[in-house]
């Protein structure tokens, strides 16, 4: 597996889990229902963070060879 492969995933996958941490920490998002993320504003700082990165991350994949 390429190294483009290896960081499209990774970004992707990224991105994903910071959009999954934005909704719970805006109460978008109940799940899981015991989530200590749910409602607090520390999380959405930190998924919009990490989804930025997981953007970066694709972003660089596709400028590779």
């Amino acid at each position: 597996m390429g190294r483009r492969r290896i960081l499209m995933i990774v970004g992707v996958a990224l991105a994903l889990m910071g959009m999954l941490w934005i909704g719970q920490g805006l109460g978008l998002v109940r799940w899981p229902a015991s989530s200590f993320m749910i409602d607090q504003r520390p999380w959405i700082i930190n998924g919009s963070a990490l989804a930025v990165l997981g953007l970066v991350l694709v972003l660089i994949a596709r400028r590779l060879r």
